[in-house]
């Protein structure tokens, strides 16, 4: 497994060394054998043959010298001038006979293939070509310029985009790559490129080694990209018990059923395991679901036609893994009448606006429809998947050691912290961690009344500054309802500890903390506090005042508290 996963590493590695990108949109020419055909001789007089000068021919060789001038690059000689006696300054303007070199026979046009890097705003392939004029007596080679260059339009959580010009090889981790340095995000493996059909109403997440331009082509005019994040991608490899319960799944007499074996038998193609269970199913060409034992297995979808029996005889293929996709149903209900709000679709790629040929299924809850997206990922695409969940940690490993680490908010990197003494030490105790907290609070407050002795109502007194300081934090995300955060947090991944901070809809001096936590999203009420004149923020009915909602989310990043779980990733939207 591990050779495998060097062997693509080093083999990205030398993709990308080989990619002939040249400065300023230019492209190299290399030198081809010049040479001339001897043109006929016409039957005129003296006089006749001094007029007849061929401005033709002249402007021809001339406007070759200046594209030999603009082409030319330091590793590469110029293409000689077959006429050298034009080029001086008491050469005649006409050509003799005598003036022109032998004939010889005109060499084989060759291609010359290059990458040329364009700038635009439309969108699809870009092709050029130079080639020499047929009226030109020079016999010159042919150059075919083709163009590698594709414009993709990709489009943000708040509305943004940002058309952005890719390779044909270029995949779905590296335009996430790209986005990021280009919106000054940070790099923490987490981002993804989403695939929207909003015509259909399905999405769903490219996997890091799929190619862009591939999976632009089965998409219709109206469907686009979209930049997210997406924490759960790879949660499965950390926590596999979570994402299939054992009555969902079955195993060949191969394997020993064990949850540690879990994920070796779904990457190994000799082991057959199965998903099952039963899925509402909505029926070819009508708008009937039923309720059906379904089979997921290496060869297909399929369904029992007699109760939960799989025997071949009773079972029958829904869908082909091999030319489809999984897709999230957005608005299942609305759209196509399901029966719960957990529904996915399985899409033939031929497919781009028809929803006839779509096979729609519908499961009980969301744990139920996660563990059957997982599995269709696992069994199609197998050790890819752990190759992409392996290779960004072996690229962190091979960094140097003097690289300035990325500062990332999890339960490893952030500790409590005693600095009274002479020298700090972590502090362990919770309940000591909560009440360093407060008294840090506290000291925060006093040293912001001293400032402000005159109490002026200026927009950076403190009363005013807690009460607006939290909106240019990336989790808040302002008014929007619970069902919007929910939706939010959903599209970013159920992961524990997956939060966002809003404004209460039915307190307009309170606010909400959506957390997520074991596949499932709660949500906590924030209140605002009043002790001796000041206005303090809690969670658990004034046990533990905080003095804004920054200081807040700091101390539950630490601490769980009253919550179940640590903050650790929180829902963010970027502008491109």
């Amino acid at each position: 497994m591990n050779a495998s996963l060097e062997s693509l590493y080093s083999a990205c590695n030398m993709q990308s060394d080989t990619v002939p990108l040249l400065q300023n949109g230019q492209h190299a020419r290399s030198q081809p054998p010049a040479s001339a055909s001897k043109p006929a001789q016409a039957q005129a007089s003296p006089r006749q043959k001094v007029q007849r000068s061929q401005p033709v021919h002249i402007l021809a060789v001339r406007r070759l010298q200046e594209e030999d001038q603009q082409f030319r690059t330091s590793s590469l000689p110029a293409i000689p001038n077959p006429f050298p006696e034009l080029c001086g300054p008491g050469s005649p303007p006409v050509v003799t006979a005598s003036s022109l070199p032998p004939p010889t026979q005109a060499p084989p046009t060759k291609q010359v293939s290059t990458l040329v890097v364009r700038r635009g705003t439309s969108t699809g392939p870009h092709r050029a070509s130079l080639q020499p004029k047929k009226s030109c007596p020079c016999v010159l080679t042919q150059y075919t310029i083709h163009s590698f260059c594709f414009d993709v339009k990709v489009f943000s959580e708040d509305g943004t985009s940002k058309v952005v010009e890719i390779l044909t090889d270029m995949t779905a981790r590296d335009l996430c790559q790209l986005l990021v340095y280009k919106s000054h995000c940070v790099d923490d493996n987490s981002w993804t490129l989403v695939e929207h059909h909003p015509h259909l109403g399905l999405e769903r997440f490219l996997e890091d080694h799929e190619l862009v331009v591939q999976v632009e082509g089965t998409m219709g005019s109206e469907s686009k990209f979209l930049f997210r994040k997406n924490y759960a991608k790879y949660e499965f490899f950390k926590n596999p018990v979570n994402f299939f319960p054992e009555q969902m799944v079955t195993w060949c007499q191969q394997s020993n059923g064990s949850q540690t074996q879990l994920l070796q038998n779904f990457l190994n193609a000799s082991s057959c395991p199965e998903i099952q269970g039963f899925l509402h199913v909505k029926e070819l060409g009508r708008k009937s679901w039923k309720k059906l034992y379904v089979c997921l297995r290496r060869s297909g979808l399929y369904c029992s036609t007699k109760g939960t029996s799989k025997e071949p005889r009773h079972l029958q293929l829904l869908a082909d893994l091999e030319e489809s996709n999984i897709f999230f149903l957005i608005a299942g209900k609305k759209q196509y009448s399901a029966p719960t709000d957990h529904g996915l679709c399985i899409k033939p790629n031929k497919v781009k606006n028809e929803a006839k040929e779509l096979r729609l299924l519908c499961a009980e809850d969301e744990q139920t429809r996660i563990c059957w997206m997982t599995a269709f990922r696992l069994l199609k695409y197998g050790m890819l998947l752990y190759q992409n969940y392996r290779i960004p940690q072996q690229r962190k490993a091979l960094l140097s050691p003097f690289a300035t680490p990325v500062r990332s908010v999890s339960e490893n990197s952030l500790v409590a912290m005693d600095f009274s003494g002479q020298t700090g030490r972590v502090i362990e105790n919770p309940a000591e961690a909560q009440s360093a907290a407060l008294e840090e609070g506290h000291a925060w407050r006093k040293r912001s009344m001293r400032m402000n002795i005159l109490g002026s109502q200026s927009p950076l007194h403190p009363s005013t500054l807690s009460t607006v300081i939290h909106r240019t934090q990336h989790w808040f995300h302002g008014r929007i309802t619970r069902e919007e955060s929910h939706r939010i947090i959903k599209q970013q991944g159920l992961v524990d500890g997956l939060f966002l901070l809003r404004d209460s809809q039915s307190n307009p001096k309170a606010f909400v903390l959506t957390l997520c936590h074991h596949q499932k999203i709660k949500n906590f009420q924030i209140l605002p506090f009043e002790d001796e004149g000041q206005t303090f923020f809690t969670l658990d009915d004034g046990n533990t005042k905080f003095s804004d909602l920054i200081q807040l989310v700091d101390f539950y990043q630490l601490n769980k508290g009253v919550l179940p779980c640590k903050l650790k990733h929180h829902c963010i939207r970027v502008a491109l």
